[in-house]
């Protein structure tokens, strides 16, 4: 996976990955013009099309209906360290299920990449690149 993000001005910046670009910006009152979700939005927004993801495909196997579902992502912003906390995700499916598949359905989500992730937390490295003085 490699996602390039380019500053564009204010504070927006500019994902871009496989020819696909999303802009992420700052509300008015934190500096910026509101042109796209915040990054810990993406962020969210990130783990719910995830969870998504493995929703439907969990609902299409079982021939269960999936039109209509949706996913609430909430969570807090904490301090010391500043981070996303206390993260809640809710799975509306548009009919009820049979309570075998609600369990089912609890297990599906809770294997998408992203959840994996963020229960098995990964190893990160940041490296400042510096552009190479010319002579």
């Amino acid at each position: 996976m490699d996602v390039q993000v380019t500053y564009q001005d204010g504070v927006k910046f500019q994902a871009s990955c496989r020819g696909h670009q999303i802009l992420s910006d700052q509300p008015l009152d934190s500096y910026g013009q509101d042109e796209g979700m915040t990054p810990p939005e993406w962020f969210l927004s990130s783990l719910g099309a995830c969870v998504g993801f493995y929703a439907v495909k969990y609902l299409e196997a079982r021939h269960l209906n999936a039109s209509g579902l949706e996913i609430s992502v909430t969570a807090d912003k904490v301090t010391d360290p500043l981070r996303i906390d206390h993260i809640h995700i809710q799975v509306k499916p548009l009919v009820p299920i049979e309570q075998r598949h609600q369990k089912g359905l609890e297990r599906a989500v809770d294997a998408c990449i992203i959840h994996n992730t963020l229960t098995h937390p990964p190893t990160m490295t940041t490296e400042i690149v510096m552009p190479a003085i010319a002579s």
